[in-house]
Protein backbone atom coordinates (compact mmCIF):
# COMPACT_ATOMS: atom_id res chain seq x y z
CA UNK A 1 0.00 0.00 0.00
CA UNK A 2 2.82 2.36 0.87
CA UNK A 3 4.50 1.73 -2.49
CA UNK A 4 1.25 2.37 -4.32
CA UNK A 5 0.71 5.60 -2.39
CA UNK A 6 4.28 6.69 -3.13
CA UNK A 7 3.81 6.18 -6.87
CA UNK A 8 0.55 8.12 -6.79
CA UNK A 9 2.26 11.05 -5.09
CA UNK A 10 5.22 10.86 -7.49
CA UNK A 11 2.88 10.78 -10.48
CA UNK A 12 0.92 13.75 -9.15
CA UNK A 13 4.10 15.75 -8.65
CA UNK A 14 5.34 14.87 -12.15
CA UNK A 15 2.05 15.97 -13.70
CA UNK A 16 2.10 19.21 -11.71
CA UNK A 17 5.69 19.92 -12.79
CA UNK A 18 4.87 19.22 -16.43
CA UNK A 19 1.85 21.53 -16.23
CA UNK A 20 4.01 24.26 -14.68
CA UNK A 21 6.59 23.95 -17.44
CA UNK A 22 3.92 24.11 -20.13
CA UNK A 23 2.25 27.18 -18.61
CA UNK A 24 5.55 29.07 -18.23
CA UNK A 25 6.52 28.21 -21.80
CA UNK A 26 3.12 29.30 -23.12
CA UNK A 27 3.15 32.64 -21.30
CA UNK A 28 6.63 33.58 -22.53
CA UNK A 29 6.05 32.44 -26.11
CA UNK A 30 2.71 34.25 -26.27
CA UNK A 31 4.16 37.47 -24.84
CA UNK A 32 6.83 37.52 -27.56
CA UNK A 33 4.47 36.92 -30.49
CA UNK A 34 5.13 39.39 -33.29
CA UNK A 35 8.23 40.74 -31.53
CA UNK A 36 10.92 38.52 -33.05
CA UNK A 37 12.16 38.69 -36.63
CA UNK A 38 14.12 36.36 -38.88
CA UNK A 39 14.54 38.68 -41.89
CA UNK A 40 16.92 41.63 -41.76
CA UNK A 41 14.71 43.55 -44.17
CA UNK A 42 11.59 43.33 -41.99
CA UNK A 43 13.35 43.99 -38.69
CA UNK A 44 12.50 47.45 -37.28
CA UNK A 45 15.35 49.86 -36.67
CA UNK A 46 16.69 50.38 -33.16
CA UNK A 47 19.63 52.49 -32.11
CA UNK A 48 21.22 49.63 -30.14
CA UNK A 49 21.44 45.91 -30.76
CA UNK A 50 22.14 43.73 -27.72
CA UNK A 51 23.95 40.49 -28.50
CA UNK A 52 23.68 37.93 -25.71
CA UNK A 53 26.96 36.21 -25.02
CA UNK A 54 27.93 32.56 -25.08
CA UNK A 55 31.22 30.71 -25.32
CA UNK A 56 33.00 30.63 -28.66
CA UNK A 57 33.85 26.95 -28.25
CA UNK A 58 32.14 23.97 -26.67
CA UNK A 59 33.70 22.03 -23.80
CA UNK A 60 34.84 19.54 -26.44
CA UNK A 61 36.88 22.26 -28.11
CA UNK A 62 34.65 22.31 -31.19
CA UNK A 63 33.17 25.61 -32.46
CA UNK A 64 29.94 26.73 -30.80
CA UNK A 65 27.50 27.49 -33.60
CA UNK A 66 25.22 29.45 -31.25
CA UNK A 67 28.12 31.88 -30.91
CA UNK A 68 29.00 32.17 -34.60
CA UNK A 69 25.37 32.52 -35.67
CA UNK A 70 24.79 35.36 -33.19
CA UNK A 71 27.90 37.20 -34.35
CA UNK A 72 26.86 36.75 -37.98
CA UNK A 73 23.36 38.06 -37.23
CA UNK A 74 24.72 41.13 -35.45
CA UNK A 75 27.00 42.01 -38.35
CA UNK A 76 24.11 41.62 -40.79
CA UNK A 77 21.90 43.98 -38.78
CA UNK A 78 24.63 46.60 -38.52
CA UNK A 79 25.50 46.50 -42.21
CA UNK A 80 21.81 46.84 -43.07
CA UNK A 81 21.69 49.93 -40.80
CA UNK A 82 19.06 48.32 -38.59
CA UNK A 83 21.22 49.15 -35.56
CA UNK A 84 23.80 51.90 -35.03
CA UNK A 85 25.53 50.53 -31.93
CA UNK A 86 26.15 47.11 -30.44
CA UNK A 87 26.03 46.26 -26.75
CA UNK A 88 27.77 42.95 -26.05
CA UNK A 89 26.56 41.38 -22.83
CA UNK A 90 28.25 38.28 -21.46
CA UNK A 91 30.23 36.51 -18.79
CA UNK A 92 33.64 37.83 -17.73
CA UNK A 93 33.96 35.54 -14.74
CA UNK A 94 37.73 34.96 -14.91
CA UNK A 95 40.79 36.42 -16.58
CA UNK A 96 40.80 33.39 -18.89
CA UNK A 97 37.15 33.62 -19.93
CA UNK A 98 35.83 36.83 -21.41
CA UNK A 99 32.77 36.52 -23.67
CA UNK A 100 32.33 40.26 -24.43
CA UNK A 101 35.95 40.80 -25.41
CA UNK A 102 35.97 37.74 -27.68
CA UNK A 103 32.72 38.72 -29.36
CA UNK A 104 33.93 42.30 -29.88
CA UNK A 105 37.03 41.01 -31.65
CA UNK A 106 34.92 38.97 -34.07
CA UNK A 107 32.46 41.83 -34.63
CA UNK A 108 35.34 44.13 -35.57
CA UNK A 109 36.68 41.45 -37.92
CA UNK A 110 33.24 41.42 -39.51
CA UNK A 111 33.32 45.13 -40.24
CA UNK A 112 31.76 46.84 -37.21
CA UNK A 113 33.93 49.76 -35.97
CA UNK A 114 35.34 49.40 -32.47
CA UNK A 115 33.84 52.71 -31.33
CA UNK A 116 30.35 51.41 -32.15
CA UNK A 117 30.71 48.47 -29.75
CA UNK A 118 30.07 48.69 -26.01
CA UNK A 119 30.78 45.89 -23.56
CA UNK A 120 28.75 44.69 -20.59
CA UNK A 121 31.12 42.48 -18.66
CA UNK A 122 28.51 41.53 -16.04
CA UNK A 123 25.89 39.86 -18.22
CA UNK A 124 26.16 36.63 -16.28
CA UNK A 125 22.52 35.73 -16.93
CA UNK A 126 19.85 36.88 -19.35
CA UNK A 127 18.12 38.67 -16.47
CA UNK A 128 21.33 40.56 -15.68
CA UNK A 129 21.74 41.55 -19.33
CA UNK A 130 18.22 42.95 -19.61
CA UNK A 131 18.24 44.86 -16.33
CA UNK A 132 21.72 46.28 -16.90
CA UNK A 133 20.82 47.37 -20.45
CA UNK A 134 18.23 49.65 -18.89
CA UNK A 135 19.74 50.63 -15.55
CA UNK A 136 23.46 50.80 -16.42
CA UNK A 137 23.45 51.63 -20.13
CA UNK A 138 20.32 53.80 -20.02
CA UNK A 139 18.38 52.09 -22.80
CA UNK A 140 14.61 52.41 -23.21
CA UNK A 141 14.40 50.01 -26.14
CA UNK A 142 16.70 47.49 -27.74
CA UNK A 143 16.99 44.77 -30.39
CA UNK A 144 18.06 41.53 -28.72
CA UNK A 145 20.20 39.25 -30.86
CA UNK A 146 20.18 35.53 -30.11
CA UNK A 147 18.29 32.42 -31.17
CA UNK A 148 14.49 32.69 -31.16
CA UNK A 149 13.88 30.63 -28.02
CA UNK A 150 16.36 32.81 -26.14
CA UNK A 151 15.01 36.03 -27.61
CA UNK A 152 11.51 35.19 -26.43
CA UNK A 153 12.69 34.74 -22.84
CA UNK A 154 14.82 37.89 -23.03
CA UNK A 155 11.91 39.94 -24.36
CA UNK A 156 9.65 38.76 -21.55
CA UNK A 157 12.26 39.59 -18.91
CA UNK A 158 12.97 42.97 -20.51
CA UNK A 159 9.34 43.99 -20.49
CA UNK A 160 8.94 42.90 -16.88
CA UNK A 161 11.82 45.26 -16.05
CA UNK A 162 10.53 48.23 -18.07
CA UNK A 163 12.67 47.78 -21.19
CA UNK A 164 10.98 47.61 -24.60
CA UNK A 165 12.59 44.86 -26.65
CA UNK A 166 12.30 43.10 -29.97
CA UNK A 167 14.42 40.16 -31.08
CA UNK A 168 16.37 39.35 -34.19
CA UNK A 169 16.58 35.58 -34.50
CA UNK A 170 20.01 34.22 -35.31
CA UNK A 171 20.10 30.86 -37.03
CA UNK A 172 19.31 28.01 -34.66
CA UNK A 173 21.36 24.88 -34.03
CA UNK A 174 20.04 21.44 -34.92
CA UNK A 175 21.09 17.94 -33.88
CA UNK A 176 21.77 16.58 -30.40
CA UNK A 177 23.46 19.73 -29.11
CA UNK A 178 20.52 21.84 -30.21
CA UNK A 179 18.03 19.44 -28.61
CA UNK A 180 19.82 19.58 -25.25
CA UNK A 181 19.77 23.39 -25.24
CA UNK A 182 16.08 23.49 -26.13
CA UNK A 183 15.25 21.06 -23.32
CA UNK A 184 17.17 23.22 -20.83
CA UNK A 185 15.23 26.23 -22.08
CA UNK A 186 12.00 24.82 -20.64
CA UNK A 187 13.52 24.87 -17.14
CA UNK A 188 15.05 28.30 -17.76
CA UNK A 189 11.56 29.63 -18.47
CA UNK A 190 10.30 28.32 -15.15
CA UNK A 191 13.26 30.05 -13.49
CA UNK A 192 12.12 33.34 -15.05
CA UNK A 193 8.98 33.34 -12.93
CA UNK A 194 10.87 32.30 -9.80
CA UNK A 195 13.24 35.24 -10.32
CA UNK A 196 10.34 37.63 -10.84
CA UNK A 197 8.58 36.32 -7.73
CA UNK A 198 11.75 36.70 -5.65
CA UNK A 199 12.65 40.04 -7.29
CA UNK A 200 16.09 38.67 -8.16
CA UNK A 201 18.59 41.41 -9.02
CA UNK A 202 21.72 41.38 -11.21
CA UNK A 203 24.94 40.31 -9.55
CA UNK A 204 26.46 43.73 -10.27
CA UNK A 205 25.23 47.18 -11.25
CA UNK A 206 28.06 49.72 -11.28
CA UNK A 207 28.36 53.21 -12.75
CA UNK A 208 26.17 54.25 -15.66
CA UNK A 209 27.62 54.10 -19.18
CA UNK A 210 26.17 56.20 -21.98
CA UNK A 211 26.07 54.66 -25.43
CA UNK A 212 26.91 57.36 -27.95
Amino acid sequence: MRVKKFFKIALGLAIALLALIMVCNFVISTAAEGKTFTSVETTPKNRVGLILGTSKKLVTGLPNHYYSFRVKATIALYKAKKISYVLVSGDNGTSYYNEPKTIKKDLIAGGIPSEKIFLDYAGFRTLDSMVRAKEVFGLDKVTVISQQFHNERAIYLAEQKGLTAIGFNAEDVTGNSGLKVHLREYLARVKVFIDILLNTQPKFYGEQIEIK
